[in-house]
């Protein structure tokens, strides 16, 4: 089956205080054969890249409007001047709240979601293929 990767360079601000901030290049990836995940990739100061992956559909929202809970917050807001969203990430490692691009953010998801509209990805994990299969008489 045919996979699609939906990626763009991003470079988000990691906020360290209300007015410093530094820069930290990321790559978002979407693949259709995980519709309704999306990647994010932090490349900082270590030997590792760091790896998140959320819903999608937090993403889409936290443009919006404030959403999620617990690890992975999302919601907009606005930093010198221009819209951004914030992630606000937790995990046992500590806390991050970084900030992307809301313009350059929202056309990447516009991307993903033209590939695999929402309410479709059910579709594309071909689950209805397989319940077919398997409810179909003589199976």
């Amino acid at each position: 089956m045919h996979h699609t990767v939906v990626e763009r360079e991003l470079e988000l601000r990691l906020v360290v205080s209300p007015e410093t901030g530094i820069p930290v290049p990321a790559r978002l990836g979407y693949r259709t054969d995980e519709p309704y995940a999306v990647h994010i990739v932090f490349h900082i100061d270590s030997d590792q890249p760091v790896h998140w992956t959320f819903a999608r559909e937090l993403l889409v929202e936290g443009v919006f409007r404030p959403c999620g809970r617990g690890d992975v917050r999302v919601w907009p807001a606005r930093a010198e001047g221009r819209g951004v969203v914030a992630l606000g990430l937790s995990s046992p490692h500590g806390e991050a709240l970084l900030e992307a691009p809301a313009a350059q953010l929202a056309a990447w998801l516009e991307r993903t979601l033209r590939v695999v509209p929402p309410g479709t990805e059910g579709r594309r994990l071909g689950i209805d293929d397989e319940l077919a299969e398997l409810l179909a008489p003589g199976a």
